[in-house]
């Protein structure tokens, strides 16, 4: 039998180098923050206000055609990054017709709103610069910051003051600041004006994730760069995401030709990935042409959502005023939003459940989104679903109906 080395010593057994995960997963389950993944069937079986499908669109008969016609023509993917293989005709018409839409003078179309933040944060700054980050912000920006390695300057929440005095300490750098426009997980939107009043007495770029803008703010659904007259101005860019109001998939980010062009050479989530996939571009696109020829639907979305508040909070829960689309419901404790949202299920009803480490403050929600698509019939039934299974206590003289003011 062959014998080991003399000058070898032999190792001594270990474990699985992934034992450490058992520790992290009891950590989790104790923390009452496990995660998992539910299959949801093609066609919904809940009446849906989880989801950010805001108009409605995702299985529109229209989208789906079109998603349907671009695989068939162009084939199931794009077959590569968009410098080799991955850009289409069709990648270029949707990037022109959106840049037309939201005001600003280009647009370039990544695979995913991420990648279209990491992008932007990666692409307009370097080591030495300067990004001042509101501390709401989505974890893609957050990630686009970390991986930017410039010097990260986190600020309170929505506070332009905050933003104007870290810029002013470091004056002569380059220098950038993000936020969301509408944020996430409360549904509050940023107030732009002020951000890009503060960037412009420091010669800063202002950098506005409109994720949850696009197809809610604004003039027929604009977005709420738009909204705020800051559309298309020369030192402010936009990113998106196609896959909420859109009912698609992948992101963009918009801005001046220049800013685009360097993308183009620098960004390494548009140079190193595969393009979008045909059918989410043709998909994107039908919804933005319909969304240009029904207007309303955004003004639809924001009152359903106000509807929603309304309701909630006049029965005694707890929820953020929506600026958008997003309504944001306070839950006593994680494990507690965990059954109410599971409760609601039970009841027909999909919601959103947001817990730490997701949300920022530590505080524990209910997430609603609102639908350009829903009926008087169907927020009766939401509203009368959460009324009934919330773990506090509520007005329950009339679960369901609405305030006198409600119509």
């Amino acid at each position: 039998m062959p014998q080991a080395p003399l000058d070898r010593p032999i190792a001594p057994p270990v474990g699985s180098p992934f034992d450490w995960i058992d520790s992290e997963a009891r950590r989790r389950a104790d923390a009452g923050l496990v995660r998992t993944l539910r299959p949801r069937p093609a066609v919904p079986d809940l009446l849906d206000l989880a989801s950010n499908d805001y108009l409605g669109l995702t299985h529109h008969p229209d989208i789906t055609a079109a998603a349907a016609d671009a695989a068939r023509r162009w084939g199931a993917g794009a077959t590569g990054s968009r410098l080799v293989t991955g850009t289409t005709e069709l990648h270029t018409e949707l990037e022109r017709e959106l840049a037309a839409f939201c005001g600003f003078e280009a647009a370039l179309v990544f695979s995913s709103g991420y990648a279209a933040n990491l992008a932007a944060l990666t692409a307009l700054s370097a080591r030495g610069s300067l990004i001042v980050s509101d501390a709401g912000n989505h974890a893609s920006i957050v990630d686009g910051c970390r991986l930017s390695r410039a010097e990260t300057a986190v600020v309170p929440h929505a506070d332009p003051d905050a933003v104007d005095k870290t810029l002013g300490a470091h004056p002569g750098r380059r220098a950038l600041a993000v936020t969301d426009s509408v944020f996430s997980v409360d549904g509050d939107a940023a107030p732009l004006a002020g951000l890009a009043a503060a960037c412009r007495a420091h010669g800063a770029a202002l950098v506005v994730d409109d994720a949850h803008g696009l197809g809610v703010l604004g003039e027929g659904g604009r977005g709420a760069l738009h909204a705020a007259g800051l559309a298309g101005d020369p030192d402010v860019v936009a990113t998106l995401t196609l896959s909420k109001s859109l009912g698609s998939q992948g992101g963009a980010v918009l801005g001046p030709a220049r800013v685009i062009d360097h993308l183009v050479n620098a960004a390494r989530t548009f140079i190193f990935d595969t393009g979008l996939a045909p059918a989410a571009a043709g998909a994107a696109l039908a919804s933005l042409r319909l969304l240009r020829g029904e207007p309303a639907l955004a003004g639809r979305a924001r009152a359903v959502a106000a509807t929603l508040h309304a309701r909630l909070t006049g029965a005694g829960l707890s929820a953020v005023r929506p600026d958008a689309a997003v309504v944001s419901v306070r839950a006593p404790s994680p494990e507690q939003a965990v059954r109410w949202a599971a409760d609601c299920r039970a009841g027909g009803l999909a919601v959103g459940c947001f817990r730490p480490p997701s949300v920022p403050d530590g505080i524990s929600r209910l997430r609603l989104t609102a639908r350009a698509d829903l009926s008087e019939r169907q927020v009766d039934e939401a509203v009368a679903t959460i009324l009934r299974t919330a773990p506090v206590p509520v007005s329950r003289s009339a679960p369901g109906s609405r305030p006198p003011s409600g119509r």
